[in-house]
């Protein structure tokens, strides 16, 4: 009986000291974003200007109170913000011509970021013309409930390994197509 309990107490020695090697994390882990491109039909180029929120079924924007939603802006509406470029000293670029993608994996896109925990599907994505200038309040507002595979996972980490269980899940934006007026 002493070596069985021996046994079993070095087994658990064993896998409490492995699991301290799993610890390691990078830099995106605990968050997710969820990326978007919108286009008009026919054109691949991203549409400027738009206004982009995550809101409930009544397009009522999300505030995300005491960062459960997001680790960014607390007790403030989700709002996606276009991805940018950036110099090699790290200096936000004006325009898309030059430098690098400040986030590698959204391109010309909008991004906003989420907490791996974001229950997707309990929320909607709205886009929103509101802005006289860039497009001339052309398009009309557009509003789609989320989905887990919307988010991107960038870490290997459980919730990656729990995204894949039916498959290797790619990360892909959210690919929408506006209407004009």
């Amino acid at each position: 009986m002493k070596k069985i309990l021996l046994g079993v107490s070095m087994f658990l020695s064993v896998q409490s000291f492995a699991q301290i090697g799993d610890a390691i994390h990078c830099g995106y882990d605990f968050t997710s974003y969820i990326v978007v491109k919108p286009h008009e039909d026919g054109k691949t180029q991203t549409i400027n200007g738009l206004k982009m929120s995550i809101c409930d079924e009544n397009g009522n924007e999300v505030i995300n109170r005491d960062f459960k939603l997001s680790w960014k802006n607390n007790n403030q509406p989700l709002h996606f913000v276009r991805n940018y470029k950036i110099d090699a000293n790290n200096k936000r670029l004006e325009g898309f011509d030059q430098g690098k993608w400040f986030y590698y994996f959204a391109d010309d896109h909008y991004l906003v970021t989420v907490s791996n925990t974001f229950n997707a599907e309990a929320y909607y994505l709205k886009i929103e013309d509101t802005d006289g200038e860039a497009n001339g309040g052309h398009f009309k507002t557009f509003m789609m409930q989320l989905a887990p595979y919307n988010m991107y996972i960038l870490c290997d980490s459980e919730e990656r390994q729990q995204a894949m269980q039916f498959g290797r899940r790619m990360n892909k934006p959210i690919e929408v197509v506006l209407e004009k007026r």
